[in-house]
């Protein structure tokens, strides 16, 4: 009758070798990259003192809301004054049409007078918009990012108040090696990890470059084409969980057994 120890024996070889294989299996460092998010930058047309900021950093906004208004007197007076020609304008054209109605004025006396007021409405329009535009309104829903001029301060034209970042703007950029390329498809899921984030955030390539970055000469050793680059840029399916500026690190496959952290 056999013994059944050496059986034994090679089953625990076994689960021993299995065990230092495991130990043994590289661990994936991950692609390092970061956070970032484009901004949208909210500025007034023309140059002004702002009166009033109606948010404040890290506040929620939604598109249409109010975030700051400007000193309005020369566009206020520049309406007025407009008005006033308005309102001359509609008096002479008047007349102009009584008198061609009667057989007293010319055709070209009421041309002149139609197209004195159609200018005249054109500028109070304009003087309208320019007055409507002292007050920023939000274009988009987002969080206010960062604020670049306060109550008091002068703000030049084209200038941005504020920063807005809408949620789907988030993105995470990542460099991988040309070899790791193939690897990679727009459309694909990756894993992210950051410190004491959660385990289970992903975000989906949108973004993958054609051209490598810091390119050696044109002519380089095979050793040298090891060392390309290619940017990537995927966004996070949970924005909120992220923050700009953090540092991530990026996993293709999220089986595979994370480096720990130093």
């Amino acid at each position: 009758m056999t013994s059944p120890r050496p059986t034994l024996k090679i089953l625990a070889a076994l689960a021993v070798a299995a065990a230092l294989a495991a130990c043994n299996q590289p661990k994936d460092p991950g692609y390092q990259g970061w956070v970032e998010a484009d901004m949208i930058f909210v500025s007034p047309d023309e140059s002004g003192r702002v009166t009033k900021l109606s948010v404040r950093e890290g506040d929620e906004v939604k598109a249409g809301m109010q975030l700051y208004s400007l000193d309005d007197d020369m566009q206020q007076a520049d309406l007025n004054q407009n008005n006033a020609t308005l309102a001359n304008a509609r008096q002479t054209y008047e007349r102009a049409a009584s008198l061609s109605k009667t057989g007293s004025g010319t055709q070209a006396n009421l041309d002149a007078a139609v197209s004195a007021l159609r200018v005249a409405e054109a500028r109070v329009n304009s003087s309208q918009t320019r007055l409507a535009r002292r007050t920023g309104f939000a274009p988009v829903h987002g969080t206010v990012q960062q604020i670049y001029f306060r109550e008091g301060e002068t703000v030049p034209a084209q200038r941005p108040v504020l920063s807005i970042m809408p949620p789907g703007n988030m993105k995470v950029r990542f460099y991988v090696p040309e070899t790791d390329l193939p690897k990679l498809s727009v459309g694909e899921e990756v894993r992210v990890s950051c410190d004491n984030c959660a385990a289970d955030l992903t975000a989906k390539i949108y973004f993958i470059a054609t051209a490598a970055e810091y390119t050696p000469p044109v002519i380089y050793s095979l050793d040298e084409r090891n060392k390309l680059v290619y940017l990537v840029q995927a966004r996070p399916l949970r924005p909120d969980a992220l923050r700009v500026g953090q540092p991530v690190s990026v996993f293709l496959n999220p089986k595979t057994p994370v480096a720990e952290k130093r």
